[in-house]
This record gives C-alpha cells, sequence and structure tokens, in this order.
C-alpha cells in the first residue's frame, strides 16, 4: 500500500471512529445499544475487542478504572484515534513518511516471535477475560 492510500486508509478509520463514539456516547442508554459484534452476534461468545467501545466512553467521562475492566484495549484505541489525525497532519503538512515509517518499524518488531508470542499470549488472556466477564 502506497502512502496516499495508507494516510487515507487511515483517516477514514480515525473518522469511522470518532463517528461511532460520538453514535455510541449520544444514544447508548438502558433500551438502546448497537452492538455490531459479528462473533457475540453469530456465537454468544465476546470477541478480545468486545468492550473496547465502552472502554473508550470510559475514558472519555474520566472513569479509567471502569475503562480497564471493560476492556483495556480501549486505552490502545484512544491513544491511537488521538496521535494518528496528529502524525497525518504532520507528514502532509511538512511532506514527510514519519507515520507510515514508524508503522512499518512496529508491523516488523510485532513480526519477530519474542514479541509476537507474548502480544498474543495477551490478547488471548484478554478474550478469556472477556468471555469469563460475559460481555
Amino acid at each position: 500500500m502506497g502512502r496516499n492510500k495508507f494516510y487515507l486508509f487511515l483517516a477514514t478509520a480515525c473518522t469511522a471512529g470518532y463517528v461511532w463514539i460520538f453514535v455510541n456516547t449520544v444514544y447508548r442508554t438502558n433500551n438502546f445499544q448497537l452492538n455490531t459484534c459479528i462473533i457475540k452476534h453469530v456465537t454468544d461468545i465476546p470477541c478480545p475487542s468486545c468492550g473496547t467501545t465502552r472502554s473508550m466512553i470510559s475514558i472519555l467521562n474520566g472513569d479509567f478504572v471502569s475503562a480497564m475492566l471493560w476492556n483495556p484495549l480501549g486505552f490502545v484505541m484512544a491513544f491511537l484515534l488521538i496521535i494518528c489525525p496528529l502524525l497525518i497532519s504532520y507528514d502532509l503538512l511538512y511532506k514527510k513518511q514519519f507515520l507510515l515509517n514508524t508503522y512499518l518499524r512496529v508491523e516488523s518488531y510485532f513480526k519477530i516471535k519474542k514479541v509476537a508470542i507474548p502480544m498474543s499470549l495477551l490478547i488471548i488472556g484478554n478474550w478469556i477475560w472477556n468471555i469469563y466477564k460475559d460481555l
């Protein structure tokens, strides 16, 4: 994927993320819940990322303990939704490739077995925790 397509994809993903959080923040009530997790819908088993939206809403409300209990991945997503638009803007403004180069370095880092295996185990552990909590 080229630089421009990569940045367009990230900008679209961030925009979708902001819209999703906005919709869930404004319209979430006891009677109305948006649930788009296909895995949860089909199998009735939560996926590793179930609870991330609720985690991010808790972060927005300043309730960091609740956010961690919903799903620690909410902190990762919140960080990415903040940093990606800033880095995209920086790269486009100054005609750099910092974000793309950083992404490629991180991607190659996660391909190392000493990193990939523990990270995979963390995701599996989070999945087991989501199942245990019956999200």
